[in-house]
């Protein structure tokens, strides 16, 4: 075949134009397609057919997920990291319109870990010398900046790593350039501890409903325990009342 033939989406069917084309590992994908896969996810060239074909089905079933899905919480500036406590999901977007942009819904038991990354940037400033040339001060000086940065690291079947800015424009922590002799703690900047005290809750709060989910399951996935009746005397297994199976009676 040759570089400019036609070729057709191997997942709709539809032709796609002379730059459309997304390769798979044994097909050819539409922007059109493409556009409704996982936003993180990144495997796409080392996907097979099946494969896309899998997780679109994924995607679609998604959008009930999103209907479904009530904001108690929210984290971020531009991108956002929503959470829905009643149905302990959460999902990060920065779109307005979620039913359009169909964010992907996760469970607080996917999550495997939360980091925070915190990005120092120095600029430094520069003076201009007797002959015109940019040239350095003596002893340097910098601008210091700074991004925020939650990862989050989860079990899903199409990526494993979400990475969100949460500030949409970097910090400075002073108004000009200063020595690097004098390079300032960032700490005592209200903007920035803002920022990390932010990335810090959300770091608790995944990681505090992860643990909930995962032992509440754990909990109801064990094996009733056998309990001595105080009343009749029957070794018996809770009923869902927390009842002895033969006498009725609590047995706690």
């Amino acid at each position: 075949m040759g570089l400019f033939d036609k070729k057709y989406c191997s997942v709709c069917g539809d032709k796609i134009g002379l730059l459309g084309n997304r390769k798979l590992e044994d097909g050819n994908l539409c922007k059109s397609c493409a556009a409704k896969l996982s936003p993180f996810f990144s495997d796409r060239r080392n996907s097979t057919v099946e494969e896309i074909k899998a997780q679109l089905q994924y995607r679609e079933e998604n959008k009930s997920a999103v209907a479904a899905f009530n904001t108690t919480r929210s984290f971020g500036t531009d991108t956002k990291i929503l959470i829905d406590e009643d149905n302990r999901k959460f999902m990060v977007t920065r779109a307005r319109n979620l039913a359009e942009a169909n964010p992907d819904v996760l469970d607080y038991s996917m999550v495997t870990g939360v980091d925070i990354d915190i990005d120092e940037d120095s600029d430094e400033e520069m003076r201009e010398d007797s002959e015109g040339k940019s040239v350095s001060y003596h002893p340097q000086k910098f601008n210091y900046s700074y991004d925020f940065y939650v990862i989050i690291h989860v079990n899903h079947p199409y990526f494993d790593t979400i990475k969100i800015q949460m500030n949409s424009s970097s910090v400075y922590t002073t108004d000009a350039a200063v020595f690097a002799t004098q390079k300032p703690n960032p700490e005592n900047n209200a903007e920035y501890r803002q920022y990390k005290e932010m990335c810090d809750e959300v770091k608790e709060t995944l990681l505090g409903a992860r643990k909930q989910a995962r032992d509440e399951a754990a909990e109801a996935a064990a094996p009733p325990t056998v309990a001595r009746c105080p009343y009749c005397g029957a070794n018996s297994t809770p009923d869902a009342s927390g009842c002895c199976a033969y006498c009725g009676s609590p047995l706690k």
